[in-house]
């Protein structure tokens, strides 16, 4: 087995990366400020208005920093006034949003960005790898939610210009909030410092029922259905191994302080299998190997009536840990003797912090963070666990880098095609093990 440290796999993909994405890297001149102007009050736009947008923003709001939300956009203008009322009912004295500063449409981000100080990026994640090089090549710090990318060359993009927010100082929070949780930081922390010694097998999961489903409606071009019902088709989502689990693959590669070498595994259609629920499957199984030989079995599955589990455990040479997002941090040796464990009632929300964190830096003038190098690879990860399940085969990292499949539509425009279409039936084409070819 080819036995590669974390930093000649990262040079490797970032050469890779510079080849590949070509004219897609950002250029500028360095930036370092929190915000400019007299007033020390920070500005915030906020790019995607669903819940997920929303949250974000009474995150921000509630991280106690000297803050106003400026500006909105969001491809539908309901969700935009949606998002809209639910700030001001709340949190009025926060707003400072006139009526040209609400923006619709597919280009609405590249009229809210100039506005702010800090962007926060919550659209569905197909589009986040071009929002994130404008937010960037614009000069602002940032908060984006996961997963940052869909596909390969929509990593590379983040990767490319993860490079340029470096360069210019810029502090990027990616959502992956366990990296903000006091029980991981300390258990993996203790983790890295040999308490259980070297990781040789784990176990991750993210089982439960499944998510909404949003019907079509009367009037609704394709591309306004798919977007509205945007979980199920992977342009827009990238299928719930990278939309969900790419937590738990965070965790992994953290824990490991590593990326896989390859990937196996299998997946299917067994009970999502409407024409609501698009091309994604509902199971995912797969097997993550390591440079050094290790081996971690990632499951998800979305299953009504069947057992729910979101956690994740690890084995070492010394030891054992488990992880859960219910603030559970617990490490044992070989015996079964306790080593640590986390207190509950010390685990600050994590959602909450990571926002206190990236504010409270930008309202020092710090830069501290640089989440989306991190954000792009555990993407990455899922991105490669997919085309494992879907394929059928054995996926090498390094192949996979190759990919030039881009699953976005040629034209973004109400009445453009997507690249994936429903038969005469009304049902969507998916992948096939054994049958479908993934790079």
């Amino acid at each position: 087995m080819d036995r590669k440290t974390v930093g000649e796999q990262r040079r490797e993909f970032l050469k890779t990366s510079a080849v590949l994405a070509g004219g897609a890297i950002l250029s500028g001149v360095p930036f370092a400020g929190a915000h400019a102007g007299v007033d020390d009050t920070i500005k915030v736009a906020v790019i995607g208005c669903g819940g997920r947008g929303t949250g974000a923003a009474f995150d921000a709001i509630a991280s106690g920093a000297n803050l106003k939300i400026v500006a909105l956009a969001d491809a539908f203008r309901d969700r935009l006034d949606e998002a809209y009322t639910k700030l001001s009912e709340r949190h009025a004295d926060k707003l400072d949003m006139p009526e040209d500063h609400k923006f619709v449409g597919f280009d609405a981000y590249k009229k809210a960005i100039p506005l702010a100080d800090v962007v926060i990026l919550a659209t569905s994640p197909g589009f986040r790898p071009v929002h994130f090089e404008e937010a960037v090549k614009q000069g602002k710090h940032i908060f984006m939610e996961k997963p940052v990318a869909v596909d390969v060359p929509g990593v590379r993009r983040v990767l490319a210009a993860a490079e340029e927010a470096k360069r210019k100082k810029l502090n990027v929070v990616v959502g992956l909030q366990r990296r903000y949780q006091a029980s991981y930081r300390e258990a993996i922390g203790r983790i890295h410092d040999g308490a259980i010694g070297d990781i040789v097998s784990g176990q991750v999961y993210w089982n439960s029922g499944g998510v909404w489903v949003r019907e079509r409606q009367p009037g609704q071009t394709e591309m306004e259905y798919q977007m509205r019902n945007w979980y199920y088709f992977n342009w827009l989502c990238g299928d719930h191994i990278v939309e969900q689990h790419v937590h738990q693959l965070d965790v992994v590669n953290w824990v490991k302080g590593a990326y896989p070498v390859s990937f196996q595994g299998t997946g299917s259609r067994a009970w999502r299998t409407g024409k609501e629920h698009g091309e994604i499957y509902d199971n995912h199984t797969v097997e993550l190997t390591y440079a050094d030989g290790s081996v971690i079995y990632s499951q998800c599955r979305h299953f009504e009536g069947t057992a729910n589990r979101v956690d994740e455990t690890f084995q070492g040479t010394k030891g054992r840990v488990y992880l859960s997002a219910g603030n559970d941090g617990v490490l044992w040796d070989h015996k079964g003797t306790e080593l640590f464990s986390h207190p509950k009632r010390g685990n600050a929300n994590p959602y909450q912090h990571e926002h206190v964190e990236l504010f409270e830096a930008i309202g020092k003038g710090e830069y501290k963070f640089q989440d989306a190098e991190y954000g792009a690879y555990s993407t990455l990860t899922g991105i490669i666990g997919r085309l494992a399940t879907y394929s059928g085969q054995v996926i090498k990292w390094d192949d996979a880098l190759k990919s030039d499949i881009d699953l976005a539509p040629e034209r973004l425009a109400w009445d453009a095609p997507p690249k994936v279409l429903p038969n005469d039936d009304g049902y969507y084409p998916y992948a096939i093990p054994g049958q479908t070819k993934v790079i």
